[in-house]
């Protein structure tokens, strides 16, 4: 799993031509490491973008490529996990994905294909079913690993007391002013591997926040290096010893 990735997450969601012209220079610049999710609605884009790198020879084959993609909330019920996984490869145009997480720690209803979420849809995660489903997609060599994101020591603790195949990954939003430093020793002493997201705080999401970017403290650092806040937060996060998933659609940077 190469440590930096690029996500594909950009708000709103929508299928978008810049998603994919974006992937495809990031390969062109080296990128071999990819995250997209079915929620995103960038799988689409990402898949044609390898297509159109593999038919310009900027990479041999697709297994040059590490790409995870996750199981959304209103997928994660038991018996459908793997028609979602199915349907993720379709979208994809892959054979398999390297690999795949349940996106959160909660469900919702089925069908509820939206990041607008009213609270009376939300549901209780039946971890059991839902985490054998995700091992199944393992068994029938649809994805090399699985694991999970945004989940708490508590779920994780919970998934781990029934799991026959442990996640291998736990991925968390992480930056300076967000160090999840209990959750990555607890990962740690479990074997689980930590992948930051919205290292940069994301400023202008639902989820992001504001206040990385913003730092005075950070700023400072910055100053006195002679380097960017982005830079800056970039670095730390890569220097902990953790995977990190940066997002830009332009190619400067």
């Amino acid at each position: 799993m190469p440590l930096i990735g690029m996500g594909t997450a950009a708000y709103p969601f929508e299928v978008s031509d810049t998603t994919r012209e974006a992937v495809l220079q990031a390969i062109e610049l080296g990128y071999r490491h990819f995250d997209t999710a079915m929620i995103y609605q960038s799988e689409q884009p990402l898949g044609e973008a390898i297509n159109e790198a593999l038919r310009l020879g900027l990479i041999a084959s697709r297994d040059e490529l590490f790409v995870t993609s996750k199981l959304w909330c209103a997928d994660s019920h038991g018996d459908i996990v793997v028609p979602a996984l199915q349907k993720t490869l379709k979208n994809l145009q892959l054979e398999y994905l390297d690999l795949y997480l349940i996106h959160c720690g909660w469900s919702l209803k089925r069908g509820y294909y939206s990041f607008s979420v009213d609270p009376k849809d939300f549901m209780v995660l039946d971890i059991k079913s839902v985490w054998e489903g995700m091992e199944q997609c393992k068994r029938l060599g649809l994805t090399k690993a699985i694991g999970v994101s945004n989940f708490t020591q508590k779920k994780i603790t919970q998934l781990l007391a029934t799991a026959k195949i442990p996640p291998a990954v736990n991925q968390v939003e992480m930056n300076p002013l967000w160090q999840q430093k209990k959750m990555r020793e607890f990962c740690k002493t479990r074997g689980i591997h930590v992948t930051a997201y919205s290292p940069l705080g994301a400023k202008g999401t639902p989820w992001g926040m504001n206040n990385v970017m913003e730092s005075d403290v950070l700023k400072e650092i910055a100053n006195g290096r002679g380097k960017s806040i982005a830079q800056v937060c970039l670095r730390w996060v890569y220097e902990q010893g953790v995977s990190v998933v940066v997002k830009s659609f332009n190619k400067r940077g």
